[in-house]
């Protein structure tokens, strides 16, 4: 409120370089994509485009005429777990915080520890019982192997459980005097009242879902996710180039 006209001007120019040096990555490949085979490779890299082709995208289509799975196979597959894992996951991680901020139950303190040290495990360190545990639930070869490993990390419910700790009491109490239901509670009151945070998850878990290829879990070609053909296409060497600039 006492900032300065130049205040906010040095304010939104730091924060529009900031932007525009986030941005970059984005940029760079986009334009990869229009490149031809012959601009790929110079260095140093150049953020512009010197003979723009479409040459890159006409090449999927033949590289999908001559592969047993479509392209869009692999679209399907991320958007179809990606959705399926960030909602399952914001649901489950939202009623586990409102559970661990506001309700009381034996056995609290000690669940609320477990969920504060798994922030500190790496999915290094996770994988082979992940694997072991999708294997004995026989689940492996599945979208649900990419799922329920998705829906069950600790980062979102202890994100979640902070900011609905945060929530009066009070406000809480004067609903379920009116009568209000803990469904109708949660939907109406608790989860609207923490949408920055939900929506902090949202986008951590679709960016880390989106990203995974799950070849540890998954062995058929038409359960892939993108990554994984784009990993292949990146491994074909020189000549693929262009195509998995234009997949990416």
């Amino acid at each position: 409120m006492n900032r300065s006209r130049a205040g906010n001007a040095a304010a939104f120019l730091f924060l529009a370089v900031f932007g525009v040096f986030i941005a970059l990555p984005m940029y760079y490949s986009v334009i990869n994509a229009f490149k031809p085979i012959s601009e790929l490779f110079l260095f140093p890299p150049r953020f512009v485009v010197y003979h723009p082709t479409l040459q890159n995208f006409a090449e999927i289509l033949r590289v999908q005429s001559q592969s047993l799975i479509p392209v869009e196979r692999y679209v399907f597959n991320s958007v179809f777990v990606t959705a399926a894992s960030t909602g399952g996951y914001i649901l489950l991680a939202s009623m586990a915080g409102y559970a661990m901020a506001k309700l009381r139950f034996p056995g609290k303190t000690i669940i609320n520890r477990v969920i504060v040290f798994a922030i500190l495990f790496r999915p290094e360190v996770t994988s082979i019982p992940q694997y072991i545990i999708m294997a004995k639930l026989q689940v492996i070869d599945t979208y649900w192997a990419l799922i329920l490993p998705a829906m069950g990390t600790s980062f979102g419910v202890f994100l979640l459980m902070q900011f609905m700790e945060a929530i009066p009491n009070e406000i809480i109490e004067s609903c379920r005097i009116d009568g209000a239901k803990e469904v109708t509670l949660f939907f109406r009151l608790i989860l609207p009242m923490v949408k920055p945070a939900w929506l902090t998850v949202v986008i951590f878990t679709f960016t880390s879902v989106w990203n995974t290829n799950g070849v540890q879990f998954i062995y058929s070609e038409s359960r892939k996710m993108l990554p994984a053909m784009l990993s292949q296409l990146s491994g074909a060497g020189v000549a693929r180039a262009g195509v998995a600039s234009a997949v990416a």
